[in-house]
């Protein structure tokens, strides 16, 4: 029997046996003890399941990333120390030097530079897209070599709305994956297996944590996508692995071979491992997702409607407003109708005041963080974006003004108060 998401959050994942622990154990070890040398060989040749060191796998780890898993609707997760390295993990899973991907452009600063500048360095090539444009317009974008397409759920910081079927569309009609970030959104308000994405990345940081105590991110695959019907342009995973006696993987393990893959392989020679004690964290903020998001939601909502009558905001964008233009795309395929708790807005008179406003703030504090329990704000172009020309913060939809305003889950009659006090002093 399927649970509903709710009972996920609660009751996903760890399942302990007659006179278990009830709560997920952290397990705090490095390593894990065999009686024989075969059954250590058999680990390390994929042969056998199991755990030998916890910079590959570690069963704390392995519980929450399954529930995750079982949140999203896929068939298989993998926690990572972040949400950038689940980012560059779902990326660099399928591509190598030579190749080249597709990403839209208004993603979060970090991973715009990761993809722009750092993947470059390692022979990757990116194109950006406009992914409001015109869907012949994008499929320009795609090359021989192209492996992939990367987008936001809801667009860090601009909020803007990805059109998942349309890019899930777009991607498979040129033989390739859609990787959806559903950090903003989280399974409880939008899955975007559901729409035709193939991979979803999440920074574990932010609304499934929620409680600000561990930075963390998760790669989930839905098992959809085939592999083996392109087996020449993504040899990673249907050729032989000459790391692992030959092994393929599509071969070897069917609809778990992405994962298992940027398990054995990437997280092998890479090492971004989540701490186990921070998936402990992790899956205690995931046992009340299901009650925080839609408070989260209705703060924004009552936040927007308040900025957008007040006489010194100059503009608020959030697409769980009824007269926003992407509000009818929110209502297809976020529950609930608000797609998070976070929209964007100005000050009248630019950036000076944007800043002085939000400095004149009390009880909404100003951090390099979002999504979490408590409302914080942030410039982008000063703080999170600032490695970003003027020219790319535009393509990016951040003008210089944008503050970032992550509503947490305090009584809205405080967040407003606060918010009025503030906007006296600008």
């Amino acid at each position: 029997m399927d649970n509903h998401i709710d009972t996920i959050c609660v009751q996903g994942g760890w399942q302990p046996e007659n006179g278990g622990p009830r709560q997920l154990p952290v397990y705090q070890s490095t390593t894990f003890k065999y009686a024989t040398s075969q059954q250590m060989a058999d680990l390390f040749d994929l042969k056998a399941t199991g755990y030998f060191y916890t910079r590959l796998q570690n069963p704390t780890n392995d519980e929450v990333a399954k529930k995750i898993a079982q949140l999203e609707g896929g068939v298989a997760a993998m926690l990572t120390s972040s949400g950038q390295a689940a980012s560059f993990f779902s990326v660099f899973n399928v591509c190598e030097a030579g190749d080249h991907f597709i990403s839209c452009s208004s993603i979060y600063g970090g991973t715009f530079n990761l993809f722009a500048i750092t993947m470059k360095k390692l022979g990757i090539e990116c194109t950006f897209v406009d992914q409001t444009a015109p869907a012949e317009e994008i499929a320009k974008a795609f090359r021989p070599n192209t492996k992939c397409v990367f987008g936001e759920t809801v667009a860090n910081p601009a909020g803007f709305i990805l059109d998942i079927e349309k890019m899930a569309n777009l991607a498979h009609s040129h033989g390739v994956p859609l990787i959806v970030d559903n950090t903003f959104a989280t399974p409880v308000l939008c899955r975007p297996f559901q729409f035709g994405a193939d991979i979803v990345v999440h920074s574990t940081t932010k609304y499934m944590d929620g409680h600000g105590c561990g930075v963390g991110g998760v790669i989930v695959d839905s098992g959809n996508f085939d592999w083996e019907k392109h087996p020449d342009r993504f040899p990673g995973l249907t050729q032989p692995d000459p790391s692992y006696h030959g092994l393929a993987y599509t071969k070897a393990f069917g609809k778990g071979a992405y994962i298992t893959k940027a398990t054995a392989q990437l997280m092998r020679d890479l090492g971004s491992i989540q701490s186990p004690q921070n998936a402990f964290l992790l899956n205690l903020g995931l046992e009340s997702l299901h009650l925080r998001m839609p408070r989260h939601c209705s703060n924004a909502l009552a936040a927007a409607k308040f900025l957008r009558q007040h006489p010194k905001v100059a503009w608020v964008h959030f697409a769980g407003l009824e007269d926003d233009p992407e509000y009818p795309l929110v209502q297809k395929q976020f529950s609930g109708g608000i797609p998070c708790g976070v929209l964007t807005f100005g000050i009248k008179g630019g950036r000076e005041q944007s800043i002085k406003f939000m400095d004149a703030l009390r009880l909404v504090s100003i951090v390099t963080h979002v999504a979490d329990a408590r409302s914080c704000v942030l410039h982008p172009a000063s703080h999170t974006h600032r490695q970003l020309t003027d020219e790319q913060l535009r393509d990016a939809g951040i003008p210089p003004d944008l503050i970032r305003f992550s509503l947490g889950i305090e009584d809205p009659r405080d967040i407003i108060a606060d918010l009025e006090q503030a906007l006296e002093k600008v």
